[in-house]
């Protein structure tokens, strides 16, 4: 199934949502704007793709605490802050806690959208990395645990004949392990194995 990569608007004030909706509009890009955090929260889940453009100050929950929310959940939104002149300060901090920039009011418009175009390709590049990550956990939970522990031996750079001797099978039974893994893995050799696993233990 694929994504469909939307920009999503938080901000209390009508007029901007909808004038922001339709500046993107004019340009192909698909937005939906929302009046606040908990309405955002409402429609929220793991599976949004695309970016979020989240005011830092509003009624109720603030942006910085949609944001602090967002990443306790796991979420993997990108966020572009919309922020006044005495907000930088605590944009900048938005900014240490993950997000990706920072648009200072009153702003152009072909500022914004040279942001969220950078923005949706790295959230792009992003959702296809996670896509890759999830296919090979999929795949490492296929293993058997006798294959699981002959993946870590391998990972560690043990030549064949050390790894029989660690697990006390023949060297021929190692090959045979290698081999299972590398099909499993859905990969051609020892190096393509060990890319895939470093992808697994990735924090991103």
């Amino acid at each position: 199934m694929t994504a469909e990569f939307l920009v999503h608007i938080v901000d209390d004030d009508f007029a901007v949502r909808d004038s922001l909706v339709e500046l993107l509009d004019s340009v192909g890009i698909k937005a939906v704007g929302y009046e606040s955090a908990d309405a955002f929260l409402t429609e929220h889940n793991q599976e949004m793709a695309g970016c979020l453009v989240l005011d830092i100050r509003m009624p109720g929950m603030s942006g910085l605490e949609l944001q602090k929310n967002l990443k306790e959940q796991g979420s993997t939104l990108p966020i572009i802050f919309i922020t006044g002149h005495a907000d930088v300060p605590m944009a900048i901090e938005a900014i240490k806690h993950g997000a990706i920039e920072f648009i200072q009011k009153p702003f152009r418009d072909q500022e914004l959208l040279d942001c969220i175009h950078t923005t949706m390709e790295y959230a792009k590049k992003s959702y296809d990395k996670n896509i890759e990550k999830k296919l090979v956990l999929d795949n490492l939970n296929s293993l058997t645990d006798r294959e699981k522990e002959a993946l870590e031996l391998v990972s560690e750079g043990h030549p064949n004949k050390v790894i029989a001797s660690m697990m006390g099978i023949s060297q021929r039974t190692v090959e045979n392990h290698r081999a299972k893994l590398l099909e499993k893995m859905n990969v051609k050799s020892t190096a393509a194995l060990i890319k895939v696993l470093l992808l697994a233990n990735s924090s991103q």
